[in-house]
C-alpha cells in the first residue's frame, strides 16, 4: 500500500521529490526495498503535520540548497492508496496564487449517508476559498427544512485530508498548542483556524478512500 502511494504521488508531475517519512523500520525497509526515498522521524510526534514537517528538515539538511520560505510541502497519508496525481495536480494548482498559507482539498457530497456521517468531515468556506470551519456535524445546518431534502436545497462539501503547506508557516503551526475548538471535534486544522491561520480549499470531482481494514484492500484496482 505504502509503494502505490509513493508512486501515484510521483506521477503528479508538479511534485519534485516524493519521500516517505515514517518511525517504523520494517516501513523504512520496504520503502528502500522498492526504490524509494525515505526518512526514519521520532517516535514522539503527535500528528502527521509535526512529522512532515521533521521529514522536511531532514530532507533539506542534506542539501546544498536549505530551501526558500515560500516552498511548499505536500503531506498525502500512506493509506490512501486511491490518491489520483490529478487530485494532487489540483491541489498544486491553488499555490500559484499567492498569499497561500495551507491549502486543502474538499469534494462535494452527493449522498445522504456521508452528509450524516461524523466520520465525515464537513467544511464550509467564504467567497474566496478560504475555510471557515471544519466539522463532524453537517454544516450548515438548514433551518425548516427536513434533512431528506438538504442535499436538493444546498451545495455540502466534505474535507479530503490531502495538504499543502508552505514551509515557513508548516514550521510555526508545529509549534501551536491544542485548541479548544481541535479537542472538540477532534480535527488538527482546527488549531491552525482558531490561530488565524488561512486554509485554502479547492474543489476536486475524485473521491478519495482511506485503507482501515482488510476487507478496504479489496477495493484497490491495479
Amino acid at each position: 500500500m505504502i509503494q502505490r502511494v509513493y508512486e501515484q504521488a510521483a506521477k503528479a508531475g508538479s511534485i519534485n521529490q516524493v519521500l516517505v517519512a515514517t518511525d517504523h523500520k520494517k516501513i523504512y525497509d520496504h520503502v528502500l526495498a522498492f526504490g524509494g526515498h525515505v526518512v526514519m522521524t521520532s517516535h514522539d510526534h503527535k500528528n502527521g503535520t509535526e512529522r512532515c514537517f521533521e521529514a522536511w528538515r531532514i530532507s533539506r539538511s542534506g542539501s546544498s540548497s536549505k530551501g526558500k520560505p515560500d516552498d511548499f510541502i505536500v503531506n498525502i497519508q500512506g493509506d490512501e492508496p486511491f490518491i489520483k496525481p490529478k487530485q494532487i495536480e489540483t491541489l498544486i494548482s491553488t499555490l500559484n496564487k499567492p498569499p497561500i498559507e495551507i491549502a486543502t482539498l474538499i469534494k462535494k457530497i452527493d449522498n445522504t449517508r456521508e452528509l450524516f456521517d461524523p466520520h465525515i468531515v464537513k467544511v464550509i468556506f467564504d467567497k474566496d476559498f478560504n475555510a471557515i470551519y471544519f466539522s463532524r456535524q453537517t454544516i450548515p445546518y438548514l433551518k425548516g427544512i427536513p434533512e431528506s431534502k438538504w442535499l436538493h436545497e444546498h451545495s455540502f462539501y466534505k474535507h479530503i485530508g490531502i495538504y499543502a503547506y508552505r514551509s515557513d508557516i508548516l514550521e510555526k503551526i508545529t509549534k501551536l498548542p491544542p485548541s479548544p475548538l481541535e479537542q472538540s471535534e477532534s480535527l488538527e486544522q482546527l488549531r491552525w483556524i482558531e490561530n488565524g491561520y488561512k486554509i485554502k480549499v479547492a474543489i476536486t470531482g475524485i473521491d478519495s478512500i482511506g485503507i482501515d481494514t482488510k476487507e478496504d484492500l479489496g477495493k484497490i484496482d491495479s
